[in-house]
């Protein structure tokens, strides 16, 4: 595997080359929060935007936290930018990052895979990083029939005995990048893979079989409503509260989140609303939602709330579901 990434080793902005000394550790930290759930393409161009603004964990833990809440829109997650924000800030305290998987665990965000990843990439500790595509990877070379999400304990087993003791940090990159461009999920090109020789499930001719997934319960549907309050060119905008889902970010007025569509309840203020015919779906990790999307003008800005020149909107960090309705409602508006 480590000859073959030497050769075939993707150029990624926060990786060292392949045998080369390790990279810093916080741009390794920083990417595998950003990838967690985002792809690579999605992530390259905005770790850049990042790491420009924010050269370095001192930097990123000095930033206010809204700055920092605007930046990560259309990262999903918002979660994930509150902790990236407290652990910079406790890995400044501590003076810098732990090289240990077992102290990187202890930071605020830091999973059992990004510790792993972290210790392994940046530290070259020798670590078991199992990502999606290494996961795949294991349980196609092994064959191992425990369906997901159960059969991770036997493929991170598995995955321990071929981890060497040097080079882990490139190991488990070249099984990530063997995953990726490899040994994909559909259509794996077995033939350019330096495991098919030793491959259990290649020589059972079923290579797509594995890894078993268990059937994916259906989300549940849920429904909410959008309030657009227009005046003087400028759209009211509001803070989400602090927790809970997409908590703190800056966003368009919503109405109850509910099984069955709520219509006009919880307006940001008493207006003659108008429902469009259009609705806005999108998918979160547990459910499904569908919004419709109501719109006034005119009417005073409630109890709070900021108004924001709707000509500057793609500057306010709305997240992606009211980027969304943002975006239909403007077409809508032209199209009146």
């Amino acid at each position: 595997m480590l000859t073959w990434y030497d050769a075939h080793a993707r150029t990624l902005p926060w990786r060292a080359a392949p045998g080369s000394n390790a990279p810093d550790p916080y741009r390794v930290w920083l990417s595998e929060i950003m990838l967690q759930q985002t792809t690579v393409a999605a992530v390259t161009p905005r770790f850049a935007e990042f790491v420009a603004r924010w050269p370095s964990v001192e930097a990123l833990a000095a930033a206010p936290e809204a700055d920092l809440m605007a930046a990560w829109a259309g990262l999903g997650y918002y979660a994930r930018a509150r902790n990236l924000h407290a652990c910079a800030r406790a890995v400044v305290a501590a003076g810098g990052f732990p090289a240990t998987e077992e102290g990187l665990r202890a930071l605020p965000g830091v999973g059992a895979y990004t510790a792993a990843a972290i210790a392994a990439i940046a530290f070259g500790e020798r670590a078991v990083v199992i990502d999606a595509n290494v996961a795949r990877v294991v349980a196609r070379l092994f064959a191992i029939e425990a369906p997901l999400p159960k059969g991770l304990a036997e493929i991170r087993a598995a995955t321990d005995t071929i981890t060497p003791d040097t080079r882990a940090g490139d190991f488990a990159q070249a099984m990530m990048d063997l995953g990726s461009s490899v040994c994909t999920p559909r259509t794996p090109r077995c033939l350019a893979c330096p495991l098919s020789a030793d491959c259990a499930a290649y020589a059972q001719g079923n290579p797509e079989g594995f890894p078993i997934k268990q059937l994916k319960a259906v989300k549940p549907q849920r429904h909410g409503t959008i309030f657009w309050l227009e005046q003087d060119d400028r759209v009211l905008l509001v803070r989400r509260p602090p927790r809970g889902l997409l908590g703190g970010m800056r966003a368009l007025p919503t109405g109850p989140w509910a099984d069955a569509p709520p219509g006009l309840a919880d307006p940001p203020v008493a207006a003659p609303w108008t429902l469009l015919p259009d609705t806005v779906a999108h998918v979160f990790t547990h459910f499904r939602l569908e919004l419709s999307l109501a719109v006034a003008r005119g009417h005073g800005h409630g109890d709070s709330g900021e108004w924001w020149p709707i000509a500057e909107l793609d500057s306010a960090g709305l997240p992606t579901v009211f980027a969304k309705a943002a975006t239909t409602i403007r077409a809508a508006n032209r199209r009146a």
